[in-house]
C-alpha cells in the first residue's frame, strides 16, 4: 500500500493555523533562485549536487521539498527535508521534515534510508502521534524487499517483526489494519520457504530432514492459514508412505481431507493412499489434476 502524499502532510502538519502548504510571496519565490547555489563534491564522478549551506527562512524550504515532491523529484525534496531539519533542529519543522524524508526515499526505493529516518523520528519524537507512521513505514520498507522464496527470508523475517510491532502498539489504527493484511502474505511467503526446503530435502532422499519442514508448516498456528497447509499434509503422505509408515500417513490424509475435501492435493493423495490398501473413508470433492501438479519443483 504507496502511503499518499496528502495522508503524510495531515499527519506531519504543524500545530499552527497555517494550511499544510505555506503560501510564498512573490519576493520568496525570487530569494529562492538566488539561493540555490550548488557545491559538488569532487572528483566523484556522477554524484549529485548538494544544496550549499545559506540560512534560509524555514517555510521556503519546507516548501521547495514539497513542491519536489508533488513532482516526484524524490531526491531533491530529500536535500531541502533535510536542510529544514539541520537548519531548524527539534522544530515542529524538523519533525514534519523528517516524516517527509520517510515518505521521498519510500518512493525513490531507498528503503535503507527511509528505516534510518524512521528510526530517527521514532527516538526524536516517540510520543509522537506520528510515530505510528515511521513504525509502519519502517515494517513497509522491509516488507518492499521480500524476496522469492528461493533465497534468504531476513527481509520477511523483519517484515514480520515490525508489522506485528504496529498491531501491539497501535492496535485501532489503519495502519494496524493494513499490517494485518501484509502480515498474512509475509506468513504466507515464511511457509513457502519451509516447502521449499522441504522438497529440496525429499528430492534429495533426506525425508526426515523433509518431514521436519512440513510439519513446520502444519504445526505453525500462523502457518496453518496459508496456501501451503494442503501440500504439506500431501507431501506428508508421500514421505511416510515412502518409509512404510502407512499409519502416518493415512493419518495426515485424514486431516487433509477433513480440512480441505475439494482440495486437488486431497484428490492426490486419496488416490495414491488407495493404491497403497488404505483408502480414506472421506471421498475427495476436488479432481486430481494430474502427474504434472504432484510433481516435486526443482
Amino acid at each position: 500500500m504507496r502511503s499518499s502524499l496528502s495522508a503524510i502532510s495531515a499527519l506531519s502538519s504543524p500545530g499552527s493555523a497555517r494550511s499544510p502548504r505555506a503560501r510564498l510571496s512573490c519576493a520568496g519565490t525570487i530569494l529562492l533562485a538566488a539561493a540555490l547555489t550548488v557545491t559538488v563534491a569532487g572528483c566523484q564522478g556522477k554524484q549529485r549536487p548538494k544544496l550549499a549551506y545559506e540560512e534560509r527562512p524555514v517555510e521556503l524550504l519546507y516548501n521547495t521539498g514539497y513542491d519536489r515532491l508533488q513532482s516526484h523529484r524524490w531526491a531533491d525534496a530529500v536535500d531541502y527535508f533535510q536542510e529544514v531539519e539541520r537548519q531548524h533542529p527539534y522544530s515542529e519543522w524538523s519533525r514534519r521534515a523528517i516524516l517527509m524524508q520517510i515518505y521521498a526515499y519510500y518512493q525513490n526505493g531507498d528503503y535503507a534510508d527511509s528505516i534510518a529516518a524512521s528510526d530517527r523520528f521514532i527516538q526524536l519524537f516517540p510520543g509522537s502521534p506520528s510515530a505510528a507512521y515511521a513504525f509502519y513505514m519502517k515494517a513497509t520498507c522491509n516488507f518492499e524487499q521480500i524476496v522469492d522464496v528461493g533465497r534468504d527470508q531476513a527481509y520477511a523475517q523483519a517484515a514480520l517483526d515490525g508489522l506485528k510491532d504496529v498491531q501491539r502498539r497501535y492496535p485501532r489504527s489503519a495502519y494496524a489494519t493494513d499490517a494485518m493484511v501484509k502480515i498474512d502474505m509475509v506468513n504466507d511467503q515464511l511457509a513457502g520457504k519451509e516447502m521449499n526446503i522441504g522438497r529440496y530435502y525429499q528430492r534429495s532422499n533426506q525425508p526426515l530432514a523433509a518431514i521436519g519442514r512440513y510439519k513446520a508448516v502444519i504445526d505453525n498456528d500462523a502457518y496453518q492459514r496459508t496456501s501451503h497447509t494442503p501440500e504439506a499434509l500431501y507431501r506428508l503422505v508421500e514421505v511416510y508412505l515412502t518409509l512404510g509408515l502407512k499409519e502416518e500417513a493415512t493419518r495426515n490424509g485424514a486431516v487433509l481431507g477433513y480440512n480441505y475435501p475439494g482440495s486437488p492435493w486431497y484428490a492426490e493423495a486419496y488416490a495414491l493412499l488407495s493404491e497403497e490398501g488404505a483408502k480414506p473413508d472421506t471421498a475427495p470433492t476436488g479432481q486430481r489434476e494430474g502427474w504434472l501438479h504432484r510433481l516435486i519443483p526443482g
